[in-house]
């Protein structure tokens, strides 16, 4: 009869992750910079009383302060050896050690333990010595979790211990241990472990479990984990569970939710090429076959950083650990400049949190790629400018939007991806038309910007004014935007680009000087006039105040300023 429950005998399953968990420094793995320095200290009895361990979760924290409280307290198998980098195993101190069981190696979990009443047992507890130990250790783990009045009132036990204890704190989060605390211990950084690593790593024991594995399979977990022994063997041990013998690249691939590596790279190659229509199609393929729009997107950032690291390092593509898909990639991809990669990473990262967010993940995805293969076939700016400097367009070419796959016509441009397309340029009708100051200022008028007007009019010096230029000087009533919001607005109002800029040079008068001016010029001829002369001999003491102008003068367009006999009839005199 088979057993529907398992007996006491029966020895419990244990995961990978605590099956094959380090006991000794030399089965740490990717951590050679603190076990050598840890090593050193033992070795020179250079001990400090507490040491900081900091680094992501999976990463081994708690599992070096286990060894470090081992071989500290290590006796060696004949009961009479002091600290060492190498932990017998067979005393009782390492036996109690491992199995978590050592009266003077106490372990606390400061995420559940936060207050001072908690630290204060550990307080009274560091004045009596070890029971049978060399060391009593304290490991607190996510020690970061601990409350601000707990902090301190560790703080004066942590700065001055009795020799007989040790403190091996474990964090995740650094940055919320106050200083005063980080002040007072050894800090190590646990680095993220290399793919490379894990996956020499996973494949030794996926041996050990007599469980056959592909390559590619392991490198898919090892990828996967993010540098985190912990969660790279949960995924092995998942994966192992779901094989039923052997694991293969697809079955990681469906455990994982991942996109088929090749399809990924033919997305990115399509839609850097503009080629929407297949994008498209190989995004709707890889949607059924169980890939996350998220982690597509993921792929191609993956892809986006790889084309940008084969731009910056030379002969990246030749490096031997790159498999042959992204080799290839590099190779045909190799002219995509910067500029494209750096806009494409941009959408990315903006788009994989748009499609977190979104009701419908693949609609979102969809957009963000459709928004990228638009993005590739755009000419960066500098290319563009250049391009119609050094090939000015003809005025008979139609204007034609440009086409995400690459379509066109007349003109060609270099786009910022490095990949050519044809666009065409908007329709030039003629050459505009020379302004000038007095015309731009004008303008401000007509288009009823009043306060631009009156500055312009009033206030500002013209040093220059040429066609898409114009250089002032302003006066300190002036405000310091003035010159950005003229030539915005004369941008969007002659359809070409103006440059204005402040100057410190003289300039010419200002336009109100200039017509004051030249008002007082007219007077003067007009009191000089013979019939002006008559009117001031019938009337004594009357003085010219105004010419009003009552018809066009048509001597203005010669350049006489002499007023006219009509003028003259429309004075205005004070008494």
């Amino acid at each position: 009869m088979t057993e529907l429950f398992p007996t006491l005998e029966s020895p419990a399953y244990r995961v990978l992750a605590r099956k094959y968990r380090p006991t000794t420094f030399e089965q740490l793995i990717g951590q050679e910079a603190m076990v050598r320095t840890l090593s050193n200290a033992i070795e020179q009895n250079r001990l400090p009383h507490a040491w900081m361990l900091t680094g992501v979760r999976g990463i081994g924290k708690t599992t070096t302060a286990r060894i470090i409280a081992r071989a500290l307290n290590c006796t060696g198998e004949d009961g009479k050896s002091g600290p060492t980098i190498h932990p017998c195993g067979v005393c009782d101190s390492c036996r109690t050690i491992l199995e978590d069981r050592h009266v003077d190696v106490m372990e606390m979990d400061a995420a559940s333990r936060t207050g001072v009443e908690d630290i204060r047992e550990i307080i009274d507890g560091v004045r009596y010595g070890p029971v049978s130990a060399r060391y009593k250790i304290y490991i607190l783990d996510e020690v970061h979790m601990l409350s601000k009045n707990a902090f301190n009132a560790l703080l004066k036990t942590l700065e001055e211990p009795p020799p007989h204890t040790k403190f091996i704190f474990a964090t995740t989060e650094i940055r919320k241990v106050p200083v005063t605390v980080l002040s007072r211990c050894q800090r190590f950084d646990l680095r993220r472990i290399d793919s490379e690593t894990l996956t020499a790593h996973f494949a030794k024991i996926a041996a050990l479990e007599e469980t056959r594995a592909e390559d590619d399979a392991i490198k898919m977990i090892a990828h996967a984990a993010d540098g985190s022994v912990r969660d790279g063997l949960s995924l092995l041990d998942q994966a192992i569970a779901n094989a039923n013998g052997a694991i293969t690249a697809a079955d990681v691939k469906d455990m994982l939710g991942l996109a088929d590596r090749g399809q990924s790279i033919a997305l990115c190659r399509q839609i850097l090429r503009g080629e929407m229509k297949t994008a498209l199609e190989t995004f709707a393929a890889m949607q059924l076959s169980g890939s996350d729009p998220v982690q597509v997107l993921q792929d191609m950032c993956d892809l986006v950083h790889l084309l940008t690291r084969g731009q910056v390092i030379p002969d990246y593509a030749a490096e031997a650990s790159l498999p042959e898909y992204d080799r290839q990639l590099l190779t045909e991809a190799g002219d995509i400049k910067i500029p494209a990669l750096a806009r494409a990473w941009q959408i990315l990262l903006k788009g994989i949190n748009e499609v977190q967010n979104a009701a419908h993940p693949a609609q979102a995805a969809e957009m963000v790629l459709i928004r990228l293969g638009y993005a590739a076939n755009l000419p960066s700016p500098a290319d563009l400018v250049k391009q119609l400097k050094d090939a000015p367009l003809s005025s008979d070419q139609g204007a034609t939007n440009p086409s995400p796959s690459g379509g066109g016509t007349r003109a060609k441009l270099a786009l910022g991806g490095g990949i050519a397309v044809a666009v065409s340029a908007p329709q030039i009708e003629a050459q505009p038309q020379s302004l000038s100051y007095r015309d731009i200022v004008a303008l401000f008028s007509e288009k009823r910007e009043a306060g631009l007007h009156a500055m312009l009019y009033g206030q500002v010096h013209l040093v220059r004014c040429e066609q898409g230029s114009l250089e002032l000087r302003v006066g300190a009533e002036a405000p310091p935007n003035l010159a950005g919001r003229v030539g915005q607005c004369l941008t969007e109002w002659t359809c070409q680009r103006w440059v204005v800029s402040i100057s410190a040079a003289e300039g010419a008068p200002t336009l109100a000087e200039q017509d004051r001016a030249t008002e007082a010029k007219r007077l003067d001829r007009a009191r000089e006039h013979p019939l002006m002369q008559a009117v001031f001999a019938a009337f004594p003491g009357a003085k010219l105040v105004a010419l009003r102008q009552t018809e066009v003068a048509q001597t203005a367009a010669n350049g006489d300023d002499d007023p006219t006999e009509s003028e003259i009839s429309a004075t205005e005199l004070d008494d």
